[in-house]
């Protein structure tokens, strides 16, 4: 019972952060379930599983706070499942170690393009044109799906940060729109592993301790990215990106347990102190916003 009640803590923290920042909560969750002895397939399979109902929920809030642009998610969808299931059946059975520091260069080299592009904003808004296309969208869609159902987490990753690097979509919208196409990332995935394992080989039990804490969570982390202005929602993005690749990064190359959370306290130091200087940046951009509208009213009224 009280592993039971852990876990249901561990899908509360992840969905938080997942629903908030637009990744996290397979990675999350898949690394305790690994580290408490369960094998990878299973430890993925009760992960997805318990994505079908927060990543419901969560799409469901997210719409509710305008946080989603369904074009995108008509066009991200269907790759996904395609990936998920492919990944959950074919791939399953492969060794992803030798492609996850590359991938994880990518990604973190991505974050790093994020906090760069809001940053160098300065005091000014950021604009965002355009929407991401097919082009695009597909084969982030096949990808995302296929490593989320290998790696137990990958969607938000890929998703989140590819979304976000091309600038079309501003920060809580990509948010949005990748928790709510996850719910059809996470039946692929399910149907995958419910036909790789079979129903006896799914962990229902941890499943259901991390659905009903993500449950909890998730309509808190949608209102959380409707007030969160959007540098400042970028780079917390990009600080967990970073965070999360840097360190997979650094135990690949063989790196030991103190070198690596030395690592990990330095780039999480910088990642604060970018955004307190976000805040500091939203906070000069309001004053002189409010000083102009200020301007105008006695303009008008003189």
């Amino acid at each position: 019972m009280r592993q039971l009640i852990v876990l249901g803590l561990v899908g509360l923290l992840a969905q938080l952060i997942d629903g908030s920042l637009g990744m996290a909560y397979g990675v999350t969750s898949t690394t305790l379930l690994l580290a408490a002895g369960i094998a990878p397939a299973t430890a993925s399979a009760a992960v997805h599983f318990s994505e079908i109902g927060t990543s419901l929920v969560s799409g469901i809030s997210h719409h509710k706070f305008g946080n989603v642009d369904w074009k995108t998610v008509s066009i991200l969808a269907v790759p996904g499942f395609i990936g998920a299931f492919a990944g959950a059946t074919f791939l399953a059975g492969l060794s992803g170690d030798a492609a996850t520091p590359w991938i994880s260069g990518i990604l973190l080299l991505l974050g790093v393009y994020v906090i760069w592009r809001f940053l160098a904003l300065g005091g000014r808004r950021p604009t965002f044109k355009g929407r991401p296309g097919p082009k695009l969208l597909v084969p982030v869609g096949l990808i995302g799906g296929a490593l989320d159902s290998i790696g137990g987490g990958g969607w938000g990753p890929v998703g989140t940060t590819t979304l976000l690097s091309s600038g079309r979509l501003e920060p809580r919208k990509v948010v949005g729109s990748i928790d709510t196409s996850e719910f059809v990332v996470a039946v692929g995935g399910s149907l995958g592993f419910l036909f790789a394992l079979g129903s006896s080989g799914i962990e229902w039990s941890i499943a259901a301790a991390l659905l009903i804490g993500g449950i909890i969570a998730a309509p808190f982390a949608a209102w959380l990215v409707k007030i969160l202005p959007a540098r400042v929602l970028a780079i917390a993005a990009g600080g967990i990106i970073i965070l999360t690749n840097a360190r997979t990064i650094a135990l690949a190359l063989g790196a030991s347990t103190a070198t690596v959370s030395t690592i990990l306290v330095v780039l999480a130091a910088v990642w604060i102190a970018l955004i307190v200087q976000a805040v500091r940046n939203e906070r000069r951009t309001r004053r002189a916003e409010a000083a102009q509208e200020a301007e105008v009213e006695v303009a008008a009224g003189s």
